[in-house]
């Protein structure tokens, strides 16, 4: 892989652990790999997990399982949501949850790939509303 192609790779940008009880799992996340998490302002169900790497590595978050085969997600950094939605489309995937804005943080869509595992794409945008 040359250098120009290693700058578009895209790559983990966030990741999502489900728990049924977040207080137990993030206390063995935290003695495991020594990773400090804490919740969301606001949030009781949702919790940020710095994972303490460079600035280049991905943090994620701990939430409430949802259901009982809720698996772990991982988001990929992509230059833009819809253009991947496109190709996700055209590769055989599907976009489970259509392109959603955080606010001032950027945009994700939920997608499945041909064999039904479950990941998100994610374009960060600071304008985003």
């Amino acid at each position: 892989m040359s250098k120009s192609e290693k700058k578009q790779a895209a790559s983990i940008a966030w990741f999502e652990i489900p728990a049924d009880n977040p207080e137990r799992a993030k206390a063995f996340y935290s003695n495991l790999f020594g990773w400090t998490i804490n919740p969301f302002p606001g949030s009781s169900d949702y919790w940020h997990i710095d994972t303490g790497g460079a600035d280049a590595s991905p943090d994620g978050a701990l939430k409430k399982r949802k259901h009982p085969q809720e698996p772990v997600v991982n988001y990929v950094s992509v230059d833009s949501v819809d253009k991947f939605a496109d190709k996700i489309a055209k590769l055989g995937g599907k976009i489970s949850m259509a392109k959603t804005a955080v606010r001032q943080m950027g945009y994700f869509a939920m997608c499945q790939d041909t064999e039904g595992n479950a990941f998100g794409i994610w374009e960060t945008d600071p304008n985003a509303k």
